[in-house]
């Protein structure tokens, strides 16, 4: 074996199998569930998976297809379709691609499995509230809206009102659709282990405080997936447990994310799923690791309102108060937080032309984080899923002359 193959190899991190397996067999799982007597419920990336969970139903998450088909290249074709149906193109991609590849089963894995109801919780986008409309529509099935008043600075007593009542109406939704109640003692270990994969999530996030990281803000979005899809379930629990371990050997033995980490940067936005590698090696040129971001810790960020004896009780608030759904200042907030943890050296802002909550405030938090933190900040326009959008050459200059100003500064302060 080569020294440069062999290196490569050294820096792998071998969860990544398990991983594939058990995401092989869940949707396994999910194309099979009529013949098993299973229901399916397509549900949005920040809905409250976990009532679902504890009914056996199987959750399938349109927007994970999404990035899967981003990052198979599939992206431009499907939304192409879309646009021929009469989709406007500055539609979020997410949504194109899912309801084009609805009608023709396209995608990496030959479409979704057909769902026999829809969860759309609008606590991170207004477009996912059409999208399951369209969806609801074409397959002739129920659908319930979730929905979560924005909390601009706090979360007020009549919002938690409102979007406790709706728990109660979600689950009766629930029964109706399955023909039985809820078995509320199933609800609390589901709940229970729900806080457990959240918490040990966190965990191996902040592995990445470590210098060298142990692994990239690219690894954390394939090892999301779990926590996403499967959050509730032991499953979940046992694999990032064993990720972790992974972690703690890597940091115990040196082993950093990439060769010679100088430099460390915090990434927001979504990722550009079909030009993972190609930025992951772009930075690595530069010595540069993205040892964090926002979107995978937004699964984690309104943990602290939850009691893991009370789930069910407390989850109008978890899931209330998540990433997209607060005001910019607390967006800012919780940046300069992350910079602080993991002592970044530079702010990666990726401009999102599909996500809007995202990407419409990412101008003020960049100027809050000048001010506060004088640290350079990068501002990437791109799509998540839609490569039409992206421009190489633009993206690479930007890039490199970001981390001449990151290597200047660096030099000047030694």
């Amino acid at each position: 074996m080569s020294e440069a193959k062999s290196e490569k190899e050294k820096r792998k991190i071998q969860s990544e199998k398990k991983m594939r397996d058990i995401m092989t067999a869940y949707y396994i799982d999910a194309k099979t569930a009529r013949q098993n007597n299973k229901k399916v419920a397509w549900i949005t990336s920040g809905g409250p998976v976990e009532p679902l969970i504890a009914m056996d139903i199987i959750p399938v998450y349109p927007e994970n297809h999404g990035a899967m088909i981003g990052a198979s290249k599939m992206g431009v074709d499907l939304c192409e379709k879309a646009e021929a149906m009469g989709y406007s193109n500055d539609l979020c991609s997410y949504a194109r691609s899912d309801i084009s590849c609805a009608t023709v089963n396209g995608g990496p894995i030959g479409g979704l499995p057909e769902p026999d109801m829809l969860v759309c919780c609008n606590n991170i986008c207004g477009t996912v509230l059409k999208w399951y409309e369209v969806q609801a529509r074409y397959f002739n099935i129920p659908l319930f809206i979730f929905d979560t008043p924005f909390c601009h600075t706090e979360y007020t007593k009549e919002a938690k009102r409102y979007v406790e009542r709706q728990i109660g109406e979600y689950v009766a939704f629930l029964e109706g659709v399955c023909g039985r109640k809820m078995d509320q003692d199933r609800m609390k270990d589901v709940g229970r282990i729900s806080f457990e994969g959240q918490k040990l999530w966190q965990e191996v996030l902040d592995t990445a405080v470590n210098k060298p990281s142990p692994m990239t803000a690219f690894d954390a979005f394939f090892h999301l997936a779990l926590i996403v899809t499967l959050r509730g379930t032991q499953q979940t629990i046992d694999y990032y447990q064993g990720l972790l371990a992974e972690m703690k050997d890597r940091i115990r033995d040196g082993i950093g994310a990439i060769a010679q980490e100088k430099y460390r940067l915090l990434w927001d936005n979504l990722p550009i799923w079909y030009r993972m590698k190609w930025l992951s090696k772009k930075f690595a040129e530069h010595d540069a690791c993205l040892v964090a971001d926002t979107y995978t810790s937004a699964w984690c960020g309104a943990m602290k309102y939850i009691d893991e004896n009370k789930f069910l009780d407390s989850m109008a608030e978890a899931y209330s108060r998540i990433y997209l759904n607060i005001g910019v200042d607390e967006m800012a907030r919780m940046v300069i937080a992350m910079i602080d943890k993991y002592q970044v050296d530079g702010f990666v802002l990726h401009s999102n032309r599909s996500c809007k909550p995202y990407s419409l405030g990412q101008f003020d938090i960049q100027r809050i984080v000048e001010k506060e933190r004088n640290i350079p900040c990068l501002m990437i326009e791109a799509d998540m899923v839609d490569e039409r959008s992206f421009s190489e050459s633009q993206i690479s200059t930007r890039i490199d002359a970001f981390m001449e100003i990151i290597k200047d500064r660096k030099k000047g302060r030694a």
